[in-house]
């Protein structure tokens, strides 16, 4: 018993710590959001639904009584996440910005707020706990769910720049002491939602492996056949070979090129007839 009791000490520091490094590993993709001044291709929900969910199993943990760590790195994980949201919304485009905003109402408002007013006013006692369990255990693995949206893009575009290797890394690290902690504890609020969470964090670690390179050596050749075309001022493409995908800066530099021609070609035409005009004259 004395053994078990280290044990599960041990497994919520372990815990709390690497939940700590989870809450933080966005920060490089935040930084890159900060930088370009755009949020690009990077998606809000994955940070709402963490921010519910850590609300609705505080309120659950406050109601079960004990377990005052959990209590804990979820209310520091709530500050977090609303941190993220409001640093989103300030850098994403209009659309983005509509859709958080919608996404936190569901989630947040009704969501939580429904749980909250629902549990307070029309239950009662250890049911009222059982119910906020059961859906506590649903919102987290809502929570790892969330990614989903981000993997089949990953595996569309072949891009990962938009799933962090990090934040995946310390997910599952996280999810397999969390539910060993749950174990333990024999609460399957906290060991159920995990097994989800450490089957997508592998999944996402073997994409990344998979993909990460890929973006890079396309991106090399798209940067030489535009050099070519810069260069040469034409498109020169195999048979059967189709035009590579453009980026909005490479379109943009192909605009200026034809513009460039048009407005050479424009002024030669004009000095042609000039030339033409003065010989008439001439003679």
């Amino acid at each position: 018993m004395i053994n078990m009791i280290l044990l599960g000490e041990i497994l919520i520091k372990l815990a709390m710590t690497v939940s700590f490094i989870v809450f933080l590993a966005p920060l490089p993709t935040f930084y890159n959001i900060y930088k370009k001044k755009s949020t690009e291709g990077y998606q809000s929900i994955p940070y709402v639904v963490a921010l519910c969910s850590a609300m609705i199993l505080i309120y659950y943990v406050i109601l079960l009584g004990g377990m005052v760590k959990v209590m804990i790195i979820n209310a520091i994980g709530v500050f977090i996440e609303t941190i993220y949201i409001i640093f989103y919304i300030f850098y994403a485009p209009k659309k983005a910005k509509v859709q958080t905003v919608k996404l936190l109402l569901f989630f947040v408002v009704v969501g939580f707020g429904g749980v909250f007013l629902i549990a307070q006013f029309l239950l009662k006692g250890a049911i009222r706990t059982e119910i906020v369990g059961w859906i506590s255990t649903a919102f987290s693995i809502c929570t790892f769910a969330a990614p989903l949206c981000i993997l089949k893009k990953v595996i569309k575009t072949k891009n990962v720049e938009c799933m962090p290797f990090l934040l995946s890394f310390f997910l599952t690290i996280s999810a397999v002491l969390w539910f060993f902690y749950g174990i333990i504890k024999h609460n399957y609020v906290i060991y159920a939602p995990n097994i989800l969470g450490f089957t997508l964090g592998v999944i996402q670690m073997v994409l990344y492996v998979v993909y990460k390179n890929y973006k890079k050596e396309d991106n090399v050749i798209k940067e030489q056949k535009l050099s070519e075309v810069l260069q040469n001022h034409v498109i020169i493409l195999d048979d059967g070979e189709k035009l590579p995908q453009l980026t909005q800066e490479q379109i943009i530099d192909i605009w200026k090129l034809g513009t460039l021609i048009y407005t050479e070609k424009l002024n030669a035409s004009a000095a042609e007839v000039d030339n033409n005009r003065t010989n008439l004259q001439t003679n």
